[in-house]
């Protein structure tokens, strides 16, 4: 469980109190929809998953070693 917790941040957990009251508030206005919606927001910081997690966002970083030549434009009349 110390282990699971040591990559937490804040972040991850807004995201799973957010999600626990989603459900809260869909238990209380009896909505199912709100209580699915709760969940599947309180599943993705406990799986980790989603933009937010695991560089889903990154962009692969290009590893070429080749050198950038300029190129020359020439005006057409």
């Amino acid at each position: 469980m110390k282990n699971y917790l040591r990559n937490w941040n804040f972040m991850r957990v807004l995201r799973l109190v957010l999600g626990i009251f989603i459900i809260v508030q869909g238990i209380m206005a009896k909505e199912w929809l709100l209580i699915g919606l709760g969940g599947l927001f309180s599943l993705m910081p406990l799986m980790n998953i989603g933009c937010c997690g695991t560089s889903g966002c990154n962009t692969p970083i290009s590893k070429s070693n080749k050198k950038v030549e300029d190129i020359t434009y020439e005006e057409v009349r």
